[in-house]
């Protein structure tokens, strides 16, 4: 009677499938489809009652072989707010019970807000709701009313996932009771260490605690010290802090170190077959002063009237195999990390700084991009190919920029000997930069800093470092090189993760229309402005006094880039299509790409497994390393003020909000706060259009850009904050 009822169920299945109205959009995607995400909505909204995922599987007919790509499409759905599951794991519809699943943001000032899986708007949380979450928690929860602020609320209604496993933070005694307060402040959240649970930790230094009980209603979140980093200003600590508070990790496993151990020092013979020899070749690596890891080299010659551009790239998918040890640590991290005076590569050492690294006099493999280049700046042709290469000099930007625009009688032998191959390597750069221009593409004037320290690891001075056009020359083969791989697997319709940057949202191009319009300018393209239109706007604006400030908004009126299969193209770069090839060494996607293009040479396809997620994990790698690497130099310049209360400084008024403004300081690029209470007796409105706060009373404006002298009064160095005041 059983075996009857399965096959009937089976068959109501299968008949199920085949009526899937999507089939033929899951085939065109899927060599084998599986039932749509409209499907799996419509039987799960058609039983009426929640499913597990064995009896789902049986009422759409999924084969035991599919049973593993359903799960990972069931998942997706999940973390895109479609389906949500009970307490017994049983799967339901998620508009069906009102209900909102997502990821909680929390404030440090102890509200949050729900970011729902399906793209919705943001759902505030109340400081009484926020006392059951701790930040990066999924949850589902049933939306409200609105606050006095016009918020749309949300109340939880269950903890669906927990995030934090582990919490740094600096452990306090009082009255006899052991506490860790998180050094990251959007964790409000005071950890109750367990009675004899605090090791060989002492008040006051900096510990990890393992989580044994989570925050709810009436209850306080519990852990155990497990690791004790030690004292708060310990050289180095605040690099320990950002590895774990922003979960990154930073130790290989020994499954990863062993293959890396595996490796020799040297190519063997068998690692040359099937590929170009190009040792003869005089390709060279330009870099900064301090890098290690050298992921290409670049070579120029003439090819009548144009150029032959050859970028050779390190060819790390050779070692790299994909789903092994190593390609789970690479994937895990996504990315290397670089702070200052540390790196936390995304490969051991003996692949990042030896066996993958183009180092000079050395014979190394390579992926090669072989571009014609016309005299207009237009690639007409490329090849993609597998290299043995041997990089002639290690050459930097400094030393580059020499030869081509400084002090010829000054070069080092290395320089000298490539002078004429440099002069025609620059003679392309021009004419890819003629081709930009005519692009469109942006290019804004940004300052970017450099800490200097001393010998006991301390900031001695902040000095700008500044982009030359030996910077820039790279800079355009590497872009070059990008966009002939992202063409190469588009032509042949491979899978890829793009690298995509979409022009600003209606609401932001509104209110830079509006901003504009009080300097009495305009930016061109309407409703639908091309990165063009942004050129133009730049040139024209920049011998202003302003420009800082108009290249600021115009700045921030734009998107993100992110990784993405699907193609959007990029608004910044102006190309129709773009991704990343040129850095595997030190990034998750360019290795992916290389992996693409080896099996498009070879007439197959190379599938890593879900490249929607791998573009969401990427991309949040790359957000997560920019989160830390930013704590820690702004902890760096923190400790720098801290001898410096009570002087007095020029700056620049850097962002305005409605508590304050921002102010970055003159010649040591550090920014702090002016709380709006000390601008002065009045009531301030805050026109977040216009960048400002104006008083009520005295008619005073702060503005975005301008000039002002503040004097230091206040380093909170675990919050990372300066306080100034007026001077």
């Amino acid at each position: 009677m059983k075996t009857r009822r399965r096959a009937a169920t089976d068959h109501r299945g299968r008949a199920r499938r085949r009526a899937d109205p999507h089939y033929a959009r899951e085939a065109e995607r899927y060599e084998h489809p599986l039932p749509s995400r409209e499907l799996v909505l419509q039987t799960l909204a058609e039983e009426a009652v929640p499913m597990d995922e064995a009896a789902l599987a049986r009422a759409l007919g999924i084969a035991r072989r599919e049973r593993e790509a359903f799960a990972r499409r069931l998942a997706a759905m999940e973390r895109e707010g479609q389906l949500l599951r009970n307490r017994k794991g049983a799967l339901l519809v998620a508009e069906r019970l009102h209900l909102v699943a997502g990821r909680v943001e929390a404030h440090p000032d102890g509200f949050g807000f729900l970011v729902p899986d399906d793209g919705g708007a943001s759902l505030y949380l109340g400081p009484h709701e926020m006392r059951q979450v701790m930040h990066g928690d999924r949850v589902v929860a049933r939306p409200g009313g609105l606050d006095r602020r016009g918020r749309r609320e949300a109340s939880i209604v269950e903890v669906t996932e927990r995030a934090q496993k582990r919490v740094v933070g600096r452990l306090h005694r009082s009255r006899g009771i052991w506490i860790v307060a998180a050094a990251d402040r959007r964790i409000q959240h005071d950890i109750l260490v367990e009675p004899g649970a605090t090791g060989e930790a002492k008040p006051g230094q900096v510990v990890t605690v393992d989580l044994t009980t989570y925050p709810a209603p009436g209850v306080q979140a519990i852990g155990r010290v497990v690791e004790v980093l030690g004292d708060y200003d310990d050289p180095g600590m605040e690099i320990e802090i950002a590895l774990r508070k922003h979960a990154l990790p930073f130790e290989f496993s020994r499954a990863a170190e062993r293959i890396a151990a595996r490796f020799p020092d040297e190519l063997r013979k068998a690692d040359l077959a099937g590929r170009r020899d190009l040792r003869e070749l005089a390709l060279v690596t330009i870099d900064g002063e301090t890098a290690r890891d050298f992921d290409d080299a670049v070579y120029c010659e003439r090819a009548g009237r144009g150029f032959r551009l050859v970028v050779a790239i390190a060819d790390v998918s050779h070692y790299v195999r994909h789903a092994d040890a190593l390609d789970a640590e690479a994937r895990g991290r996504g990315n290397s990390v670089y702070f200052p005076r540390r790196v936390i590569p995304m490969l051991p050492e003996k692949l990042s700084n030896g066996l993958c690294s183009l180092n000079p006099d050395v014979d190394r493999l390579a992926m090669v991009c072989d571009m014609a280049v016309t005299p207009r700046g237009e690639i007409t042709e490329y090849e993609f190919y597998p290299a043995v290469i041997r990089s002639h000099a290690r050459l930097t930007y400094n030393r580059v920029a020499a030869a081509l625009y400084g002090e010829p009688r000054r070069l080092d032998a290395d320089t000298r000997r490539l002078a004429e191959r440099l002069q025609v390597l620059d003679d392309a750069f021009r004419v890819l930069l003629k081709e930009r221009e005519r692009r469109g593409a942006i290019d804004f004037d940004t300052v970017e800093t450099e800490l200097v320290f001393d010998a006991r690891g301390k900031i001695e001075r902040i000095v700008p470092v500044y982009r030359n056009d030996a910077h820039r020359l790279i800079e355009e083969c590497m872009l070059a090189a990008n966009v002939c791989a992202s063409d190469f697997l588009q032509r042949r319709k491979h899978p890829a993760l793009y690298r995509i940057h979409e022009g600003p949202t209606p609401e932001k191009l509104a209110a830079l229309h509006e901003f504009l319009k009080g300097f009495g300018l305009h930016l061109g393209g309407g409703e639908e402005p091309h990165a063009k239109d942004y050129a133009k706007l730049l040139e024209r604006i920049k011998q202003r006094p302003d420009v800082q400030l108009l290249q600021t908004v115009l700045l921030r009126s734009l998107q993100q880039a992110v990784y993405s299969p699907e193609n959007v193209g990029h608004f910044g770069l102006a190309y129709e299509h773009y991704t990343h090839f040129t850095s595997p060494i030190r990034r998750y996607p360019d290795l992916l790409i290389h992996r693409a293009i080896k099996a498009a040479l070879a007439g197959e396809r190379y599938d890593p497994g879900g490249w929607v997620d791998l573009g969401k994990h990427c991309s949040m790698t790359e957000r997560r390393a920019d989160d830390a690497t930013r704590d820690v130099v702004t902890w760096l310049k923190c400790y720098f003020m801290k001898d410096k209360v009570g002087e007095e400084f020029d700056g620049s008024v850097s962002g305005v909000a409605s508590f304050g403004i921002f102010v970055a300081l003159d010649g040591i690029y550090i920014e702090g706060m002016v709380h709006i209470s000390e601008l002065g007796n009045d009531y301030f409105e805050h026109d977040a259009v216009r960048h400002l706060l104006r008083g009520g009373r005295t008619g005073k404006v702060f503005r975005l850009g301008d000039r002002v002298r503040v004097k230091l009064v206040r380093v909170d160095l675990e919050a990372g904050h300066l306080d100034f005041v007026p001077a």
